[in-house]
C-alpha cells in the first residue's frame, strides 16, 4: 500500500481529532477497513496502539492543567482493564484471524459507530448545557456518581467493546459520563474521557500485539501523519464551525457502521 496515502490518512484523522474532539478510533478503523483493505483484526489492534499514544499527549496536557478527575478515571479503569484482559483471554483462545471472530469484530464496530454517531449529536445538545467550570468545594460532590458501581459497570462494557473494536472511548464515552456525573464540568467530562482511554488502549493494544494483531510499519506511518493534523487542528478549532462539522461526521459514522454491518 502506498506508504504516503497512510500518511495523509493518518494526517487526516489527526487533523479532525483536533477539530472536533472525535475519537480518532471510529474514524481510522473503517478506513483501513475499507480504503486500505486491512483485515479487521490487524486494523482494531494497530489503531488500539495508535489511540493510546495520541491520547497519552492530550492527558498529559489535561493533567497540567488541572482538568483531570482522576477519581473518576479510577472507576472507569477499575471496570474497564479487567473487562479488556478477559476480552484478550477469549481472543487468544479462538484466534484473532478467526472468520467468526473477524466477523463478530466487523458487525460490533458497525454497531459502535452508529451508536458514536448518536452519542457525537447528543453531546452537541446536551453538552451546551453543562457549566465550564465549578467552585473548588463542589468538584468533590461533582465526581460521586449516581451509585458507585455504574461507572464500573460502565467501564466494563466500553473495556469489552473497545478491545473488540478499537471503538467506544471517545463519543459515546462523554455521553455516557453526562449521564453518570450530571454535575461535573464539561471540560472534565472530556478530561476524563480521554485520561482512562489510555491504560485501556494500552492493555487492549499490547494484548494484541502479543497475539500478532498490530502493523508495527502501518502504526509508525499513521503516527507520522496524525501527530502533525492534531498540532494544526487544535489551532484552526475556534475558526471551524464546529456543529457543522460533527453533523456531517456523524452522517458519515453511521453510513459507515451501515456498510460494515452489511459488510
Amino acid at each position: 500500500m502506498p506508504e504516503f496515502a497512510i500518511i495523509f490518512a493518518g494526517f487526516a484523522v489527526g487533523l479532525i481529532v483536533g477539530l472536533t474532539g472525535v475519537g480518532g478510533g471510529s474514524l481510522m478503523t473503517p478506513i483501513l477497513i475499507f480504503f486500505f483493505g486491512i483485515k479487521p483484526y490487524l486494523a482494531v489492534g494497530t489503531d488500539l496502539l495508535f489511540a493510546a499514544v495520541t491520547k497519552a499527549g492530550g492527558t498529559l496536557s489535561l493533567a497540567r492543567q488541572r482538568l483531570v478527575p482522576w477519581r473518576v478515571v479510577g472507576q472507569l479503569c477499575a471496570g474497564s482493564i479487567p473487562a479488556a484482559l478477559l476480552t484478550l483471554t477469549v481472543l487468544h483462545r479462538v484466534g484473532p484471524a478467526n472468520p467468526q471472530v473477524q466477523s463478530v469484530m466487523t458487525h460490533t464496530l458497525g454497531i459502535a459507530l452508529l451508536l458514536t454517531a448518536a452519542a457525537m449529536l447528543y453531546k452537541a445538545t446536551r453538552g451546551k448545557q453543562l457549566p465550564r467550570s465549578l467552585p473548588e468545594g463542589q468538584l468533590q460532590d461533582a465526581t460521586r456518581a449516581r451509585h458507585w458501581s455504574l461507572p464500573v459497570l460502565f467501564g466494563a462494557v466500553i473495556g469489552t467493546l473497545v478491545t473488540l473494536t478499537s471503538v467506544g472511548a471517545g463519543a459515546i464515552g462523554v455521553s455516557v459520563l453526562l449521564l453518570l456525573f450530571p454535575l461535573l464540568p464539561l471540560p472534565r467530562i472530556v478530561a476524563a474521557d480521554i485520561a482512562y482511554a489510555v491504560p485501556l488502549t494500552l492493555v487492549a493494544g499490547l494484548g494484541h500485539a502479543s497475539l500478532g494483531s498490530v502493523d508495527w510499519n502501518l502504526l509508525v506511518q499513521l503516527l507520522a501523519g496524525s501527530l502533525p493534523g492534531i498540532w494544526l487542528g487544535t489551532r484552526l478549532m475556534r475558526h471551524t464551525p464546529e456543529r457543522l462539522v460533527r453533523s456531517l461526521l456523524s452522517l458519515l459514522l453511521a453510513y459507515a457502521g451501515t456498510k460494515l454491518i452489511a459488510f
